[in-house]
């Protein structure tokens, strides 16, 4: 049986925190109105879960919920107002990548993209100049 990976994220300010722990993480991107708004960004990066895999380990506990469409409630920090995940009412969690500690794993790479049509046309990346 294979061993269960261990992963850590949480809020820009450190109250909210949790501890993921997985044998396979299924990660997409999408890039839905609702996802660009809660993000603010074109595109988020979305970690989905099971409820039992993620415990909330930082002071502040749960994240803070607003409720945003009949299934799902949008997730994030009261104290400083960071975007953590998406919460469904089936026993879903879906965390948003740039909340992990180590968001550059190749087990967080996308595995398919949802809402490409909300792209603007000039969206990609192939043909910018790279800053590191």
């Amino acid at each position: 049986m294979k061993q269960p990976n261990v992963f850590e994220g949480g809020c820009l300010c450190g109250n909210i925190r949790y501890l993921v722990t997985a044998t396979k993480l299924a990660s997409h991107t999408c890039s839905c109105k609702q996802c660009q708004r809660h993000s603010g960004s074109l595109t988020q990066v979305w970690v989905e879960l099971s409820n039992d895999q993620i415990e909330w380990t930082g002071p502040g506990g749960l994240p803070t919920v607003w409720r945003s469409s009949e299934y799902s409630s949008r997730a994030f920090c009261s104290k400083c107002g960071s975007t953590i995940g998406a919460i469904d009412d089936k026993p879903t969690v879906a965390l948003a990548l740039g909340t992990f500690d180590s968001p550059n794993r190749q087990s967080f790479a996308p595995q398919s993209h949802s809402y490409i049509s909300k792209l603007p046309k000039w969206w990609r990346i192939d043909h910018l100049k790279i800053c590191d």
